[in-house]
């Protein structure tokens, strides 16, 4: 038994006890600052350890920018540039191929890959981003593109969804990252970026992505313009298609960074904001089987603290992030495994390596291989 005595999570607690789903109402009451933080991420341990016990999962991975200039202007991007700005970049083949032999030479079993859409550039080039790499480094799992680019894809090709999904599979695309996701309620939506992708092309995205066999990631951007309405109607649509694919893997709640873009005048969320949230993550999506906590845009304490909080997945080393330390992320540029052990370590938890796909990674001196699948009910 759990030891929550306020009166107002009674009835939450007992579903939670018995293993019963939440509604929209109880998800709204566990945003209530009536209800105690601490009881809040007492009952999103219990799902938590019900799922994935004592383990915290990390990986040896890098990120891949292709390029930063973007056709869209979205509210709250750092990142994006016009082609004449500054520090604009778009990368020629023999730097995607240097960063996948730094990869390799570090490790790494996944290259994380989403970029801006540049207007000059083909649908040949996002395809050769993705052949290049799957075919010099073939033992690097190439998680890649969201949904928007995807649709941009779906644009320049004048191709169908199921037809630019295919043939990014056979280019060598492994499984997809969750971002893009944003806030789906279009209330929201059409204030930070009306004019990228809609949420029904996001699921539809995922959906087809779950149909062909790929597994997949799921994210909300909190602590903007959004209430906890919009964030448990979000979490209710992801939990609605995991219901009917089963596809996801994780879910990474990202904390909004203000600095640098068009909400600038916005304080970023706190802590005791960033480990409610993630809490109510994990109360909501019962079905989903990990919950990140993305130490990049948490900070390493709040990271900690959250793996009490219903969290059993940290991320990875992170090489070469540049989205959220152009938006004033204010951590390091990356983590060593040993570094990423400790944190895990110090907050009583079991570190395990795993690969994209939730397999332990097994290492000798002749290299790594991904042993088996890591169980979650």
């Amino acid at each position: 038994m759990l030891r929550t005595s306020t009166p107002i999570l009674a009835p939450i607690r007992e579903k939670v006890e018995a293993g019963e789903r939440l509604s929209f109402d109880d998800g709204l009451l566990l945003y209530d600052p009536q209800v105690p933080l601490p009881e809040l991420g007492e009952l999103a341990n219990l799902v938590r350890e019900r799922k994935n016990g004592n383990a915290a999962y990390y990986n040896i991975n890098t990120h891949l920018n292709p390029t930063n200039v973007c056709v869209y202007r979205c509210t709250f991007c750092a990142f994006r540039a016009d082609l004449r700005d500054k520090k604009s970049y778009w990368m020629n083949d023999e730097q995607v191929l240097a960063r996948g032999q730094e990869a390799v030479n570090n490790g790494c079993t996944e290259m994380h890959i989403v970029g801006g859409l540049h207007h000059q550039a083909k649908y040949e080039w996002y395809r050769k981003v993705i052949s290049l790499l799957h075919e010099a480094y073939p033992e690097l799992h190439l998680k890649a593109w969201t949904p928007v680019e995807i649709d941009w894809f779906e644009r320049l090709t004048k191709q169908p969804l199921r037809w630019v999904m295919e043939d990014m599979i056979d280019a060598g695309l492994g499984s997809m990252p969750g971002g893009g996701a944003e806030i789906f309620h279009p209330e929201v939506r059409s204030q930070i970026c009306e004019h990228k992708a809609d949420s029904g092309r996001w699921f539809e995205t995922h959906r087809t992505a779950h149909e062909l066999g790929l597994r997949t990631n799921c994210t909300m951007l909190y602590g903007h313009v959004e209430k906890p309405f919009h964030r448990i109607d979000h979490l209710i649509r992801l939990r609605e298609l995991q219901d009917e694919t089963n596809g996801f893997q994780t879910f990474i709640p990202l904390a909004f960074h203000p600095d640098n873009t068009g909400l600038s005048h916005i304080k970023k969320p706190t802590g005791p904001e960033d480990l409610r949230t993630m809490a109510v993550s994990r109360l909501m999506l019962d079905n989903i089987p990990h919950i990140k906590a993305y130490w990049i845009m948490l900070g390493i304490g709040t990271a900690q603290i959250a793996l009490s909080y219903g969290a059993d997945d940290i991320d990875g080393t992170v090489r070469h992030e540049l989205i959220y330390h152009d938006a004033g992320a204010e951590t390091p540029e990356m983590m060593t495994v040993a570094d990423l052990r400790r944190l895990i370590e110090e907050a009583g938890r079991e570190p395990i390596e795993r690969d994209t796909l939730y397999r332990r990674v097994e290492r000798s001196e002749a290299g790594w291989e991904a042993g088996a699948a890591i169980g979650s009910n």
